[in-house]
């Protein structure tokens, strides 16, 4: 039996290389345009890549996408993906239609896990890793690297402890090779039909450890939370900016006469939150803002109470507990003079207190263009 042909290199691998030496991060393909790549937070050219018409635009991106992806972008205008590029890492792909033509948007994922120390996450973090069971959030807005912090902290787990690790995600990102750990990750469309009936399967499956790549709906969040309270560690992610939001979020997803009984079920499973946002580096690259909410039982009664207004305010007597509002992360930065203040006010959740710390701290900005 002869040796197997080498893979012929798709066109768009070229691209992907590009990206990948001047450490960006997205890949954006539009049709009758240059390609573009998102580069320490900003849109840019991708120097050396050509224009595309409609019909190489729609070519090149066919030519990567799995069987079943390009019948679903013929019947519905859009799909998901994972592409794999060894050498260079994989890429979570969404292909779609607009009035130009065919586009898509390409996130590059390290082949590398980056460990909890290389992220430079607080110990808080690190602790959360040690429940044996109970809901932890990672939540923030698109492209704020909840991917990246979850992924070391399932990495931490997989490194030093002897149990059942299942993800579920769309589509899987960083993979998880069998280290302590079984790891088995669940892929929604290729090997499931959906994250709530991955969920419910995954009880049946001798988990210890359960990631849900996103609680996008109502019952996902519903299994996700009983998932939690049956004894198991459930991590899962939410589009959300702060810790108080993202517990308001998650009961609000339920219908009023549910909503007592959520708190009651959150307060007694919900671990912890981290809320993170990237800005700018000085210099160069990214850098994270963490909120970080430990729930204690003062925290717990807040959420069992209806009182998450507090929150806030009990996280701010909560520091020995290795707790951190965002304004204070972003304070932080800026006395290491990593960011910028005009940077950190955007990102702020609370416009009106970080002026006044700046006013404090005596931190240098054009109040009156703030305000």
């Amino acid at each position: 039996m002869g040796a197997a042909e080498p893979q012929k290199e798709a066109w768009i691998d070229s691209l992907f290389k590009l990206m990948s030496q001047k450490g960006a991060a997205d890949l954006h393909i539009t049709s009758e345009h240059q390609p573009m790549i998102r580069d320490a937070g900003d849109l840019v050219p991708l120097e050396g890549a050509p224009t595309l018409n409609a019909d190489q635009a729609r070519k090149i991106l066919l030519e990567i996408a799995p069987e079943r992806n390009k019948k679903e972008f013929e019947e519905r205008w859009d799909t998901d993906f994972a592409y794999a590029l060894p050498g260079i890492g994989r890429f979570r792909a969404n292909l779609f239609l607009d009035r130009y033509g065919p586009g898509g948007v390409f996130r590059r994922i390290p082949e590398e896990i980056l460990t909890v120390e290389q992220l430079g996450l607080p110990s808080s973090i690190l602790k959360m890793t040690e429940h044996k069971k109970g809901l932890i959030l990672v939540t923030g807005p698109t492209g704020s690297g909840k991917s990246t912090t979850l992924a070391a902290m399932i990495d931490y787990i997989n490194k030093n402890r002897c149990e059942h690790i299942i993800t579920i995600e769309d589509p899987v990102e960083f993979v998880h090779p069998m280290k302590k750990c079984l790891v088995n990750q669940r892929e929604i469309s290729r090997h499931t039909q959906s994250f709530a009936n991955a969920l419910r399967a995954a009880l049946r499956e001798d988990p210890d450890i359960v990631l849900v790549g996103e609680m996008r709906d109502l019952e996902t969040t519903r299994i996700a939370i009983e998932t939690a309270e049956t004894g198991h560690l459930v991590f899962g992610t939410l589009h959300t900016s702060t810790a108080a939001s993202t517990v308001d979020r998650v009961i609000n997803q339920f219908p009023a006469e549910e909503q007592e009984q959520i708190r009651l079920m959150l307060s007694g499973s919900l671990k912890g939150v981290v809320a993170q946002n990237l800005l700018k580096k000085k210099g160069g690259g990214r850098c994270a803002a963490l909120e970080i909410l430990i729930v204690t039982a003062g925290i717990a009664a807040n959420i069992r109470d209806g009182k998450t207004y507090q929150i806030p305010s009990s996280m701010q007597i909560g520091a020995k507990y290795g707790m951190q509002l965002l304004n204070d992360a972003l304070m932080d930065l800026i006395s290491k003079d990593m960011v910028t203040a005009e940077d950190a006010y955007d990102r702020a959740a609370d416009k009106e207190d970080i002026l006044n710390k700046f006013k404090t701290e005596g931190v240098p900005i054009d109040f009156e263009l703030m305000e």
